[in-house]
């Protein structure tokens, strides 16, 4: 970790688990700046080693807030982030069982890509939701907000589904070659018009201030004092909840499905165990250096003391189970995965939809997708080195496991 501080701007430092500035990027630096000259920031900023310029604040960036909410600090995603269970099956089961379909990986990851919707696709009829349940009971009383309200509606068609870009479902592989099951996914469209809405209630209120925080920088903020920034807290914590319910609901059926196909060609029930179900975007008030501060994580989970996390890398690469040591001067955070290296746009134009496959395929990665003309976006090649940024962070989390792609379902 190294600090970038300017003395003649009235800025507060910036703390960056990277080599150097060169690894983090010009446009990142700048929005850390940014950053770091918010009136109410606390104490300092935090860059995690997969940090990379995002909307008005850095993916991988971590920052603590006196009294305020800032809904971009957030993202449009909210309540993204990871799943895992433990199986006990060893993937050369997997391999080695023949099916109708190939061999038990592609029958397992074809029959996931069947019944999970992804990309922009929802069921077709609406699904159970207990989050859903109480926010019809609940949110009504937001009569200012009455627009979002038929958003709950449409939630019920959305609820355990994947979504595109970078979310995915994976079959993993342990150093004792025994399958885990990860997945990645946020609080769909849902989550999407939620922060949408409040980002530009927070841009039309700053204007109405005169405030100090110029427009270009696009972190709006919202007091959490006022009838706005209550309300967005009560609606940013309904999506991190259906967020979180998304994951396990589609985790559950994915259970449902792997142990068919475990028990229909091998005859053995498959036990699962060590469930982690977490969130990289979202804020929390908690305790840092005695005051109770908004925590906004973009792209970052929360690593306290002994605390359970997921980064993953990408697809035909390693991701980790982890054990947060409780850094404070990470504000307790981590990174939420690699980071890109490639913008999408820069990897469609730098690696083509074969060379993708080929080294999928020379890595023995079964790929389930509908349409593969987007592959390169997710390319292992179009993000940093995951056990890099392992490296850059030995302060921040212990590995507790380290797996590798055995079969991707994508969207």
């Amino acid at each position: 970790m190294f600090v970038h501080y300017n003395k003649n701007e009235k800025m507060l430092p910036i703390k960056i688990w990277q080599t150097d500035m060169e690894a983090v990027g010009e446009k990142c630096i700048e929005q850390a700046e940014h950053l770091a000259k918010l009136p109410f920031a606390h104490k300092w900023i935090a860059l995690m080693p997969d940090t990379h310029a995002g909307k008005g604040m850095p993916i991988g960036g971590v920052i603590a807030c006196e009294d305020v909410v800032i809904p971009n600090a957030v993202g449009v995603d909210i309540g993204c982030g990871m799943a895992y269970v433990q199986t006990d099956i060893p993937v050369s089961f997997l391999r080695e069982t023949v099916t109708g379909s190939g061999n038990l990986v592609q029958t397992i990851c074809g029959d996931i890509l069947r019944n999970i919707p992804t990309g922009f696709a929802h069921y077709k009829t609406a699904q159970a939701s207990e989050v859903l349940d109480r926010a019809k009971a609940e949110m009504g009383q937001y009569e200012a907000d009455k627009e979002l309200i038929p958003q709950i509606e449409e939630g019920y068609f959305q609820a355990g589904t994947l979504g595109g870009g970078n979310h995915f479902i994976e079959l993993q592989q342990d150093d004792d070659g025994i399958c885990g099951i990860m997945l990645h996914s946020g609080s769909r469209h849902f989550g999407n018009i939620v922060g949408q809405y409040f980002n530009k209630i927070a841009h039309g209120l700053n204007d109405k201030w005169f405030s100090q925080v110029p427009n270009e920088w696009n972190l709006p903020f919202l007091p959490v004092d006022t009838d706005e920034g209550k309300r967005y807290l009560a609606w940013m914590q309904l999506c991190m909840d259906f967020a979180y319910e998304n994951r396990a609901i589609m985790l559950g059926k994915i259970k449902e499905i792997f142990a068919k196909h475990i028990e229909k060609h091998t005859g053995i029930a498959p036990v699962f165990s060590g469930e982690i179900n977490c969130h990289h975007n979202y804020a929390a008030l908690e305790n840092h250096f005695g005051k109770n501060v908004w925590v906004h994580r973009k792209g970052a989970i929360r690593a306290g003391e002994g605390e359970m996390g997921i980064i993953p890398g990408a697809m035909g690469s390693y991701s980790y189970i982890v054990r947060g040591k409780g850094n404070p001067d990470s504000f307790m955070s981590s990174s939420h995965g690699a980071g890109r290296a490639y913008s999408r746009t820069a990897a469609k134009d730098t690696f083509s939809v074969e060379s993708v496959m080929v080294d999928l395929k020379e890595k023995n990665v079964v790929l389930a997708k509908n349409n593969k003309n987007d592959v390169a976006e997710e390319a292992r090649f179009a993000y940093k080195n995951i056990d890099d940024v392992m490296a850059n962070q030995q302060d921040l989390t212990e590995p507790v496991k380290k797996l590798f792609t055995v079969g991707v379902v994508k969207g």
